[in-house]
């Protein structure tokens, strides 16, 4: 990687920068990602522990007994998720933080078995560029 990716949460209060490729980007659908989220699915960018410098106080949350989760204790945006037993010295970066969203595009869907069913019928809907006109 040529430089250095950064991001942070909502309100600034929290920034990283990932200083070397990730091993994998995945958009993942299971029901704790979609329940810590509050969204249908979350972009993950994992990444050796090494690589990420963080900058900042984050808040823990142990969401299940391996899955440690990391936020913004002011907005609340969510940012890492660790899970040393599948994942070891190796940290989640949320892609939905950084500052330019096309740096890591994903490269697989997993937990697809969580999948909302309306999942297949998005690229059917119609697109707006922004708010769709009232009418």
């Amino acid at each position: 990687m040529s430089t250095d990716i950064t991001g942070g949460c909502h309100c600034g209060a929290v920034r990283y920068m990932i200083r070397a490729a990730p091993r994998r980007v995945s958009v993942c659908h299971c029901a704790d990602c979609r329940r810590c989220a509050g969204a249908p699915m979350v972009g993950w960018a994992a990444v050796r522990d090494v690589d990420l410098e963080v900058r900042g106080v984050l808040a823990r949350y142990q969401s299940s007994a391996a899955a440690l989760r990391e936020f913004c204790p002011n907005c609340g945006t969510g940012l890492f998720y660790r899970n040393a037993e599948l994942f070891p010295d190796e940290v989640d970066v949320s892609t939905g933080t950084l500052d330019d969203p096309n740096a890591f595009p994903p490269q697989e869907a997993i937990q697809l078995a969580d999948a909302p069913d309306w999942l297949s019928g998005l690229p059917s809907l119609p697109g707006h560029a922004r708010f769709p006109p009232e009418g």
